[in-house]
């Protein structure tokens, strides 16, 4: 049986497979990985990847969400490439992985705004 789930092809990925891709800068460093994605529930388009920073056996690491429009698909690293030095990312809103985190429309424009996209939330 074809499993479409773990299909990638042309512009198309499952989400289960963009879990784990790493996320670098425009300077070619390493920055995390994607640890989850947000999904608007009526248009099914992704708003928001979670990057996963830092952090040491489950302990100190941090999320920070990213507006998925900040994100380019760079084939040649098999990653995204996002437009941020480690001075811009630590300034990033973030949370601690291991706590809840609160969506809320407040939230979601201080992420937008912070990386000047057109906001989700109006």
């Amino acid at each position: 049986m074809n499993d479409l789930a773990s299909v990638t092809t042309g512009t198309l990925i499952a989400a289960d497979k963009v879990n784990g891709t790493d996320v670098y800068n425009f300077q070619g460093e390493r920055i995390g990985e994607i640890d989850g994605i947000m999904i608007d529930k009526i248009t099914g388009n992704a708003i928001y990847a979670l990057l996963s920073c830092g952090g040491f056996l489950g302990f100190g690491g941090r999320h920070h969400p990213l507006p998925w429009a900040v994100l380019k698909y760079d084939t040649d690293k098999e990653g995204y490439v996002v437009n941020m030095d480690k001075k811009k990312l630590e300034g990033a809103p973030n949370y601690d992985i291991n706590l809840k985190f609160e969506w809320t429309p407040e939230t979601g424009r201080k992420i937008d705004g912070y990386f000047e996209v057109p906001s989700y939330w109006n």
